[in-house]
């Protein structure tokens, strides 16, 4: 057998091994959002951190003003003078939420057979422990086997991706000489389907807004007032209802400005894949807003977006109260593409609501600084290389695609390191992710191991 194929047969003599160990990962309860769960974050870094040193890396875990943070690197004499690969995965996971909702206990994982596959529920089954752990697992077999590690390593994993990530850019500027390296990988994306792999070279850039329009008065009693006084819930939803045309185009002046249109090539991909959009058919699209002259891929792809995310304002129940409000608010969400300034989008938005506010109401406004997209070109010999290796495992095409979400890391590590980032993964939509009964399956969990081993053996010769 060839050198790769000896470690292909590593991974596979190793399963059931690799997979108790995963397990034992599953049980550390490392919700990031909620303070009980600052033992499991700790238990976790401590956990991942001796795992790694048992590799042979130099590992420790670093503190932060949040939540801390797992670094590892590749000792330079078990490292192939290769390229310098960083690798990016999150250990902590999402809230429980109604534990009575869960059809096993979300943190004593359960292997269960059904439609044809082991599947393991747990929290943090998909989002995000397994995917940190294909590629442990694959550099962990690689070095047993070869005796070195296929380049010079660096492995990067944070505890509170969950939450906001609010100490990580401080944390990359600081040990920006660290993470040096000629490509990064981020680990927490999806297939295209369950047997069929992907690359996302198109990240949507974030920004969130929150508005509040206050009336001139008080809560008033809507018997005396509800002919004649303001209702800023009445005002507000004017405000929301004006910011979309009849044909799904965002309204606010300027707001395309910097778009670019997607390619003619990507646009007839991206239309023959919308015919075989598996991951759509989770939801009733019926009555929805897709904007005119695109499919809804194209739209969730390469379009930019404004969706409202949570209303409130006057009585919210649960008992009937006759009321007009003295104020109302509401939480909005911008999907950005390539081109689009988030800073730039802010000021046009604010510009539309205050130019529609009337007379005796005024407006505040909160928001974060917003993330940029970030696009990646599909001739990158780095996408082309990881695209290959996938190929190679699951005998069928990479899909190299686009992404309606946003992953803020990308557009740090462009900006900070100067890099190209690779963001791939092996999650289904289907996974209940941030859900009761998360779940992965054991076939992802060993075909994404054996995948990363063929990426390491394309990318080791290559050079950023």
């Amino acid at each position: 057998m060839t050198d790769i194929e000896d470690v292909l047969a590593r991974i596979d003599q190793d399963r059931d091994q690799t997979l108790t160990e995963f397990l034992r990962l599953l049980e550390i309860p490392s919700i990031s959002s909620d303070p009980s769960g600052a033992a499991g974050i700790g238990e976790a870094a401590g956990w991942l951190k001796r795992k790694l040193s048992s590799m042979g890396f130099e590992a420790r875990v670093v503190a932060t003003e949040g939540h801390p943070l797992v670094l590892a690197h590749s000792r330079a004499e078990e490292s192939d003078p290769g390229p310098r690969l960083l690798f990016y995965g999150h250990y902590d996971v999402q809230p429980v939420g109604d534990e009575d909702q869960w059809s096993h206990s979300p943190f004593k994982p359960k292997l269960v057979e059904e439609a044809g596959v082991t599947r393991i529920y747990a929290r943090g089954a998909s989002d995000s422990k397994s995917q940190l752990w294909s590629f442990i697992e694959a550099l962990r077999c690689w070095r047993e086997v070869q005796g070195r590690f296929p380049g010079q390593v660096t492995i990067l994993l944070e505890g509170e991706e969950e939450s906001g990530s609010a100490s990580l850019p401080a944390f990359i500027e600081a040990y920006r000489s660290e993470l040096a390296c000629d490509v990064a990988f981020i680990c927490d994306s999806d297939m295209w389907s369950p047997t069929q792999p992907a690359v996302t070279t198109q990240l949507k850039g974030l920004l969130h807004e929150k508005v509040t329009l206050f009336g001139p008065n008080p809560d008033l009693h809507s018997g005396y007032f509800g002919a004649v006084a303001v209702n800023p819930i009445r005002i507000l939803s004017g405000l929301l209802a004006a910011l979309h045309d009849s044909e799904g185009c965002v309204a606010i002046d300027g707001f395309y400005d910097n778009v670019k249109e997607i390619p003619a090539d990507l646009r007839t991909q991206w239309q023959a894949l919308s015919k075989e959009a598996h991951q759509l058919d989770s939801a009733d699209l019926r009555g929805g807003l897709v904007e005119h002259g695109y499919t809804p891929l194209e739209a969730i792809w390469g379009r930019p977006t404004l969706d409202f995310n949570g209303i409130t304002g006057g009585n919210q129940g649960p008992g009937e109260r006759s009321v007009l409000p003295a104020s109302a608010s509401v939480r909005l969400s911008f999907r950005l593409v390539d081109g689009q300034d988030p800073a730039d989008v802010r000021e046009k938005f604010r510009h539309f609501i205050r130019a529609r506010v009337p007379e005796g109401c005024r407006v505040e406004f909160e928001g974060s600084e917003g993330s940029r997209a970030v696009a990646m070109s599909p001739d990158n010999p780095f996408v082309q290389a990881v695209a290959r290796g996938m190929e190679r495992e699951w005998s069928t095409p990479t899909i190299l695609k686009g992404s309606g979400g946003s992953i803020p890391l990308a557009e740090m590590f462009s900006d900070v390191l100067g890099i190209d980032c690779i963001v791939l993964g092996f999650i289904l939509s289907s996974d209940a992710i941030h859900a009761p009964d998360e779940h992965y399956d054991t076939l992802r969990l060993h075909k994404g191991i054996r995948s990363w081993v063929r990426i390491l053996d394309e990318v080791r010769t290559l050079r950023g």
